[in-house]
């Protein structure tokens, strides 16, 4: 499970620990039900529903959900398309374009959402689902533009190193690093065991993307990065220390070999398949990871698998307990149905969230399922979730497709040695340029 990009529009989102802990603790807001939109009728209805659980536990538990609301809607009839992450992004980009959206799709906000909103792309949903919307609190706030709300946020977490705890207690490593000094010697000694520390998806761009991502995260000052991120201004020098940085770690080789053509998530060989079946010992990705690793291990859990959140910068002017993240919304296309809004309505129910958190599908937005989180390594995950004084949004979905898109692809040529940092800077100015 990934998140999607399509917008074109900038705009910085960020949420407050006050905002997410509104969003995903108990609070007396009233509970999420289905059938509230007002609107639906009893005539025969079809509603196409898009999203990217395209595995087991995931994808068999959509579909039993469709069947539950279909058994207590019998006019409505839920057509499923579950697809892999990208192939889905291509797709909803080119339905978009040739006026045949499907009625449910996901939403990851910021500049994509704000595009979709100008291009009257999304159904403004705010009285419609205005008790679900309740329901979850703050956490809506980044599907919102102008007032007004277009999506409803299922699930919302960071990204942070998952690790193969075995792996790395047989290396003699007993504790997670806190820093990157720290984290450096734990890279030397897994080389040193003839262990490949990480893997990452750079053919895909995001995953190694999220690196400068996190280091600008830690070498900037909470205002300095979300006025660039809301400016497309990339003076300051944390900016371009944040590429240095991705230069010095690259020279430290601490990948898997041919990282460079290795996808993210799709097959045995992916960066995540290859910490499935423990070919490395770690990799960086978000809170969708032990999802996307029980789909590649036939449905099975994957044991021995720990978190720990992106290391400390000495001399960083960024909180070393801030994170980089966000959440997926499910969204209604403009022409959608009443019952598309009343089916979203039904996915943030009590009964709905509290089997998505029980299946480790995600972080779930509605408080009544928080207790129902199975996992106890997401549950340390969410903890640091909830303690963190600041989350930013991916750079590439609050900067907009067009700007994201160019600071990916220099990052991707600073990590193939293409590259300079400053590339970073200059690339991603150039296509802000454009906007």
């Amino acid at each position: 499970m990934r998140r999607m990009r399509a917008g074109a529009t900038a705009v910085a989102l960020t949420m407050s620990v006050g905002l997410l802990a509104a969003g995903c603790s108990g609070s007396s807001t009233p509970t999420a039900t289905s059938s509230t939109t007002g609107g639906t009728s009893d005539k025969p209805v079809t509603v196409t529903w898009w999203h990217n659980s395209n595995t087991d536990p995931g994808k068999g538990y959509y579909e039993q959900v469709a069947k539950d609301y279909q058994a207590e809607h019998p006019n409505v009839t839920i057509e499923i398309s579950a697809m892999a992450h990208e192939d889905m992004v291509t797709k909803l980009e080119a339905a978009f374009q040739s006026g045949d959206a499907p009625d449910i799709y996901m939403e990851r906000g910021g500049g994509e959402l704000k595009a979709h909103v100008a291009a009257g792309l999304t159904k403004d949903i705010s009285t419609a689902s205005a008790d679900v919307i309740k329901t979850i609190g703050g956490s809506v706030a980044g599907w919102q533009v102008d007032g007004k709300t277009y999506g409803l946020p299922f699930s919302m977490g960071i990204v942070g190193f998952w690790y193969n705890t075995k792996i790395w207690s047989d290396a003699g490593i007993t504790k997670a690093p806190a820093t990157w000094d720290e984290f450096y010697t734990d890279i030397a000694t897994l080389k040193s065991k003839g262990i490949a520390p990480l893997s990452v998806g750079a053919a895909d761009g995001w995953p190694a993307a999220h690196y400068y991502y996190y280091f600008a995260l830690r070498e900037c000052s909470q205002d300095v990065l979300t006025k660039g991120l809301s400016t497309f201004d990339f003076t300051d020098s944390c900016w371009l220390k944040a590429g240095k940085d991705i230069q010095e770690f690259i020279a430290a080789a601490p990948f898997n070999d041919g990282y460079l053509a290795t996808v993210a998530q799709t097959g045995a060989t992916s960066a995540s398949g290859l910490l499935t079946f423990g070919k490395v010992s770690a990799e960086m990705q978000g809170h969708w990871e032990p999802g996307v690793m029980q789909g590649l291990n036939d449905g099975k859990a994957v044991e021995n698998i720990g978190w720990f959140p992106f290391p400390s910068i000495s001399g960083g002017k960024g909180d070393p307990a801030a994170a980089i993240g966000g959440g997926d919304a499910w969204a209604a296309s403009a022409k959608a149905p009443d019952e598309a809004v009343d089916f979203m309505n039904y996915l943030l129910s009590d009964k709905v969230q509290k089997g998505f958190a029980e299946l480790n599908m995600g972080l779930p937005t509605n408080p009544a399922a928080s207790g129902s989180v199975a996992d106890p390594t997401l549950k340390t995950l969410l903890d640091f979730r909830d303690k963190s004084p600041f989350v930013q949004l991916y750079f590439d979905t609050a900067l907009g497709t067009n700007v994201g898109n160019a600071m990916n692809a220099a990052v991707v040529n600073v990590f193939a040695g293409k590259a300079e940092p400053q590339s970073i800077i200059d690339d991603s100015t150039a296509a802000a340029a454009l906007e």
